[in-house]
């Protein structure tokens, strides 16, 4: 195995385990930004022994008992232990002692464990950006810049927010908790846009060689189902799991055999999930019927809703969804909800509407380096029959994709529209 074999295949590896690492870590040791400390500390160390070794058998397990011996290590040398990190060296030390299957630690309750770490994140003392990024940052293992892509600002910014909301949790020895009652419904809408969050990097990888990250996908589902669970009447957390259930329907169809996008227009819809359909249609329904109809997720629901209800891509109901985006850009103001207005608009009422809208947006602050900015407006320009102009803009949206198989995609429609 080559360096460079060895390294992928570490990030492959760590990519599944870092969320249910630093989960058991912060569980064992009550303390969030320490287990994300070491849980990094794990990954450089199979950097640096796993090119010359392999990667090993039971990967979780050995970078989970590389982290538990740091972690011991750091508590032993500490000259002024409280009695809470007594507490834990002690614990630590009889797991040791008792050579416990790690294996079975990572996957006990990790489900509810990963919850509860959104939670401890999404603590009112921090900044509501900051909740966001630092559960990005520990859950889904993405970096500064992709953080940043997400929410649509510097760089600098987000490494600034992360740093302050992990000097805040240490700090404060705030509890690793998923709490109930008020306090819950303080947290919940950050949990939500976190979960949501999460489901979108699965969705579509800001980065990477794969369009999606189906393990992504699924844990967010799960953890959305498990909200509406514990916030029954909470009428967002509905929509947001209908958000989610309608959207993954459409896994199998979304790409080919050799991994490369299908965009919706183009999927065979007899492959997308009818059962999956089904379960989101009465997750919006019940969403509506708590009266959270104008919800941001609800209404988001309702868009692919329209898609999902459609036999063949010709039935969508355009003018419905380019309404549904105007009621959402009412309820949260967006340049990127307007950009997908200009979408609907475009199918509803020819590409010449929809490329007004787009152009109006070309000087927005926020989508200085949106890749899809330039890709809507290639699409518009195509269907005007634009063609030089469409292959410039799929070239420029190609040059800012992130990820591998957008950036082809991307490139492939550049050819297409140089050959009209």
């Amino acid at each position: 195995m080559t360096a460079a074999d060895a390294r992928r295949a570490i990030l492959a590896v760590w990519r599944v385990e870092q969320p249910r690492l630093i989960t058991s870590l912060a569980r064992m040791l009550r303390d969030v930004p320490l287990a994300e400390e070491l849980t990094q500390d794990a990954l450089l160390a199979a950097l640096e022994r796993w090119p010359a070794t392999g990667v090993p058998e039971r990967p979780g397990a050995w970078l989970m008992a590389t982290a538990k011996r740091r972690a011991l290590d750091q508590l032993r040398r500490g000259k002024m232990l409280d009695r809470k990190h007594q507490m834990v060296a002690r614990d630590l030390e009889a797991e040791e002692q008792a050579m416990p299957d790690l294996d079975s630690a990572l996957d006990d309750d990790i489900g509810d464990e990963l919850l509860r770490l959104i939670f401890t994140a999404c603590h009112p003392l921090l900044s509501r950006e900051a909740r966001a990024a630092l559960a990005l940052r520990m859950i889904c293992g993405l970096t500064t810049e992709e953080i940043a892509r997400a929410f649509l600002v510097p760089d600098t910014t987000i490494a600034q927010r992360i740093v302050r909301a992990k000097r805040t949790l240490s700090d404060s020895g705030l509890a690793y908790e998923t709490p109930r009652g008020e306090e819950l419904a303080r947290r919940l809408s950050t949990v939500l846009e976190v979960v949501y969050l999460i489901f979108n990097e699965g969705y579509t990888a800001a980065r990477g060689e794969d369009w999606l990250r189906p393990q992504l996908c699924n844990e967010a589902l799960r953890m959305g189902r498990v909200l509406t669970a514990i916030a029954p009447r909470e009428p967002e957390a509905h929509g947001l799991l209908a958000l989610m259930e309608l959207n993954a329907s459409r896994a199998a169809a979304r790409t080919d055999p050799m991994g490369e996008p299908i965009l919706m227009l183009d999927q065979n819809r007899a492959l997308w999930d009818q059962l999956q359909i089904r379960r989101g249609l009465r997750a919006l329904e019940r969403a509506r019927g708590l009266g959270g109809a104008d919800g941001v997720y609800a209404l988001q629901a309702a868009l692919v809703a329209c898609h999902a209800q459609a036999g063949t891509a010709a039935d969508t109901d355009w003018s419905r969804i380019a309404e549904l985006y105007a009621r959402l850009a009412a309820v949260a103001p967006s340049p990127v909800i307007e950009l997908n207005r200009a979408v609907a608009v475009g199918m509803a009422q020819g590409p010449e509407a929809g490329l007004a809208i787009v152009d109006r947006l070309a000087g927005e602050p926020a989508l200085k380096g949106y890749h899809l900015l330039p890709s809507v407006r290639g699409n518009l320009l195509h269907k005007l029959g634009r063609f030089e102009e469409a292959r410039a803009a799929f070239e420029a949206a190609a040059a800012l994709a992130g990820n591998r198989r957008e950036q082809d995609l991307l490139k492939r429609r550049a050819a297409e529209a140089a050959l009209p």
